[in-house]
């Protein structure tokens, strides 16, 4: 019975339209703090899975550069923080980012597989927003399905608007490669640069907060950047990206004093 219960409110989630198109908005579990924006710096990510001997996606054999550097900033995802009522049933952030939606005691949805994520429920949202969501995230759609994947484990249960949610990740995602930030990482592709080249640019794009807010992730040696995870305000995540967006997070994460902006190509 839980199981048939659970399905049903992942189901009713994926086709909810409980918000505008361009609102995102929790309709339960909304009393947490912040959402965590993952960005991947793409040919970095498609270069730590052949290093790492994971099955290379499509998405990343058929990767080609192109003039705009800025595409390099793809979506990975967005994830809501822990909420204070699922916390008070004994969650910590750790369990939670690891099981997200399926999280037990609650929400206790359907686990959402990374080995098949192609299973998973389709998110519901418009042929034109697929499109937009395609381009920015690569491993949307095709035989990838990251996009449910996400939907599923860090969507599904707050009833967000499948639309709005992906109009919130386009929107950030836009906001960020068209920020003095993305434009320096575009004028260094293929380059080696320090962390605190890459902390001035972010200073200069949303201020001192905004360093502190943000967490690099890096792999091989010499180190190459896969992934930037942004801490954001849930009170500001329908505004335009400034300065009171950010929320400091613990670590900063594994790049130390230089890391290259890795090229297209193995």
């Amino acid at each position: 019975m839980k199981t048939r219960i659970a399905c049903a409110l992942l189901f009713t989630a994926l086709g909810g339209t409980s918000a505008t198109a361009n609102t995102l908005v929790a309709t339960q579990y909304d009393d947490f703090d912040n959402y965590v924006l993952a960005l991947s710096w793409q040919s970095g990510f498609c270069q730590s899975m052949k290093e790492r001997g994971r099955k290379v996606p499509t998405e990343c054999r058929l990767q080609q550069a192109t003039a705009d550097k800025t595409e390099m900033l793809t979506i990975h995802g967005l994830w809501p923080g822990l909420p204070k009522s699922i916390a008070a049933r004994g969650v910590d952030n750790k369990r939670w980012m690891r099981y997200g939606c399926a999280t037990r005691p609650i929400p206790n949805l359907p686990e959402a597989q990374s080995a098949r994520k192609c299973a998973l429920p389709q998110t519901g949202i418009s042929t034109d927003l697929a499109d937009k969501l395609n381009a920015a995230m690569p491993g949307a759609g095709g035989n990838s399905c990251l996009e449910r994947y996400e939907y599923a484990k860090h969507g599904a249960c707050f009833g967000f608007d499948p639309n709005a949610w992906s109009s919130t990740l386009i929107r950030l995602n836009q906001e960020v490669r068209q920020s003095e930030l993305g434009r320096f990482l575009a004028a260094n592709y293929g380059e080696t640069i320090s962390r605190s080249d890459f902390n001035r640019a972010l200073e200069k794009t949303w201020g001192r907060n905004s360093v502190k807010a943000v967490k690099l992730t890096c792999h091989g040696n010499p180190a190459y950047l896969t992934e930037m995870q942004i801490n954001l305000k849930a009170e500001q995540i329908n505004a335009p990206l400034s300065a009171a967006s950010f929320l400091a997070q613990s670590h900063p994460g594994n790049c130390n004093k230089n890391f290259r902006l890795d090229a297209v190509g193995y």
